[in-house]
């Protein structure tokens, strides 16, 4: 029993990793389902929901097993997705040992996220294109591109402090909204509102957002508004920060 009671908080461990990367709630339960199979339990039903995950499993002699999972938090990386994906499919077609299985779901819990340069070139380049592709001139692409890089430093010092997001993203906005309107006061830039909207798009949930619309039309529906109401919140947060600045230096600018 103990051994099947650490196959199963294995098995939840790679939900979990599938979860807070920003996976769909339908290959969450998908991908608990077919390992709990994978390791001989005969029956396994999950729950999962943005914030807790609850399996039930059921043994070949009839013993009945619950774990459940606290999620706290959320981001986007779809190499982590790929990489559980991958080993899902592997353990399915042969089972690995269970010591196996839990180094191999570290490995891809502590696996490099890539160069460092790649997300601030990331933020340089939607930040600058978006703010031209909007109808600012090249010096708006050029301060939007500046004042990305106090976004990325806000988000970055946000993160090491564990500061919760919607708080996250209120400070994010109003110091991009800032430095937005410092870099029009200082002459760089000349729209205001092309160098924000530039930035804006950076701090959008367009992905939380079309995940919990294809999560209710799957038939999650808790899970689809739940996460519909998180991006609401967070839009409605970078609405506040930016007007906590506009209202402020706006005018004068």
């Amino acid at each position: 029993m103990q051994q099947q009671e650490q196959t199963l908080c294995a098995i939840l461990d790679a939900g979990e990793l599938l979860l807070t990367a920003g996976a769909e709630v339908a290959r969450v339960e998908d991908t608990i389902r077919r390992l709990a199979l994978a390791y001989g339990f005969v029956r396994a039903d999950v729950l999962t929901i943005t914030a807790s995950m609850v399996v039930t499993a059921q043994t070949a002699d009839h013993a009945v097993l619950t774990q459940t999972r606290r999620i706290t938090r959320r981001e986007t990386d779809m190499q982590r997705i790929e990489a559980v994906n991958a080993l899902s499919r592997a353990v399915c077609a042969a089972p690995l040992p269970l010591d196996e299985l839990r180094r191999r779901l570290e490995e891809i819990r502590t696996m490099p996220a890539g160069p460092r340069w790649r997300l601030p070139a990331a933020y340089l380049i939607v930040s600058g294109s978006f703010a031209v592709f909007f109808g600012g001139s090249w010096r708006d692409g050029l301060a939007a591109m500046l004042c990305s890089l106090v976004l990325y430093a806000i988000d970055r010092a946000g993160a090491r402090l564990g500061l919760q997001q919607i708080v996250l993203t209120v400070l994010s906005a109003a110091g991009m909204c800032l430095a937005a309107v410092a870099s029009v006061w200082l002459g760089l830039g000349q729209g205001l509102d092309y160098i924000i909207i530039g930035n804006i798009m950076l701090l959008i949930p367009g992905i939380a957002l079309v995940t919990s619309l294809r999560d209710m039309i799957v038939g999650d529906t808790i899970s689809g508004l739940l996460g519909a109401c998180e991006a609401l919140l967070r839009a409605l947060a970078i609405a506040a920060g930016c007007a906590l600045v506009l209202l402020q230096f706006g005018g004068a600018v």
